[in-house]
């Protein structure tokens, strides 16, 4: 099969920092040429996919400036148009509009999201004449929030679980965790109080918002109670860095105040044999394993609780559990299952 997938230019694949769903492009292009597919990418100049064929559009530059955003999508619809008999897939990560030129095209055609979706966009979309179109949302949870018609399907976020070691056993006193922006939504705060009830330390790991009412949160609810040793502070982290500490924690806490659509986070912990504790919003109940590989609640009285559970999961078991779901082979096979 000739696959093309398609990802708004701006940051390159792969990425050397941020960039969640140019990560996942360059993890499925790597699956799909391992599986004997003709993997190309429409992606950002100068990306480049070991064993893929690579058709640079947009430059770098993130977030993009606006004209060079407003000319991505004349770009995807020449490159799209012209070759639109050259593929037997076009997975697109991309803009929705990106699939006009061949939205009628016999080729088959997956559009994955991975964030808040437009239901206007989509009611648009399935008003024009199409065919072989499918929608992917990174979970039911998001799904379940956008009315707009179209098939469906929920297919789950990935990552390449040979890149985590596996830590099978930590020490009694081993910390607790939290990854992710330290924004309000994201309850760092709460992890603190967490920690603070249960008498454990927590290192804390993620990037401060730039955003003026996020920055006054962290310097004023945050920087308060680090103090070096029962609260720490590590900052940002790369892929080592996160493979180190995930796999010495003894939970990941991700007590979320928002409806997150899925939380890489929450499987990368897993990957190292690091349970969960999240509360029940968003994507955690599909993604956390009651009991297996973290619990699910509702309120910061039962997540104290729940880390006082953690010593009866199996942390091999967590890891194994994850990844007959999660690991980039089952996932990138489900999306090929969807246009077989």
């Amino acid at each position: 099969m000739r696959i093309l997938l398609v990802m708004d230019p701006g940051i390159l694949v792969p990425p050397k920092g941020y960039g969640g769903h140019e990560r996942l492009v360059y993890m499925f292009a790597r699956e799909y040429a391992r599986l004997g597919h003709e993997v190309h990418l429409l992606v950002t100049t100068g990306s480049f996919v070991e064993g893929c064929v690579v058709h640079p559009f947009g430059k770098e530059g993130f977030p993009p400036k606006k004209w060079d955003a407003r000319l991505a999508i004349p770009s995807a619809w020449w490159f799209l148009w012209k070759h639109r008999n050259d593929f037997d897939l076009i997975h697109n990560f991309g803009r929705l509009a990106y699939l006009l030129p061949v939205l009628n095209h016999p080729v088959k055609k997956v559009m994955t999201y991975g964030r808040e979706i437009s239901s206007r966009n989509i009611q648009i979309m399935n008003h024009l004449p199409n065919r072989n179109l499918v929608f992917t949302g990174c979970s039911n949870d998001l799904i379940s929030r956008v009315q707009a018609g179209g098939y469906w399907e929920a297919v789950y976020n990935a990552i390449p679980f040979q890149q985590y070691e596996l830590q099978p056993l930590v020490s009694e006193d081993a910390p607790l965790m939290f990854l992710g922006r330290l924004e309000r939504v994201k309850g760092a705060h709460t992890a603190i109080a967490v920690a603070r009830a249960t008498g454990h330390r927590l290192i804390l790991a993620g990037n401060v918002s730039p955003l003026e009412d996020e920055r006054a949160y962290f310097e004023n609810e945050i920087m308060p109670m680090i103090d070096g040793d029962q609260i720490q502070y590590v900052g940002a982290l790369n892929d080592k860095e996160k493979n180190y500490y995930l796999g010495r924690a003894k939970a990941l806490i991700f007590p979320i105040e928002w409806n997150e659509p899925f939380g890489m986070v929450m499987v990368e912990a897993m990957a190292c044999g690091t349970p969960v504790i999240g509360f029940a919003r968003g994507s955690v109940p599909e993604v956390v394993a009651e009991g297996i590989t973290g619990f699910v609640v509702k309120n910061t009285d039962e997540m104290i609780a729940a880390v006082e559970k953690i010593k009866l999961l199996d942390r091999t078991k967590c890891r194994s559990t994850a990844q007959l779901q999660f690991d980039v082979s089952v996932v990138a096979a489900h999306y090929l299952r969807l246009v077989s």
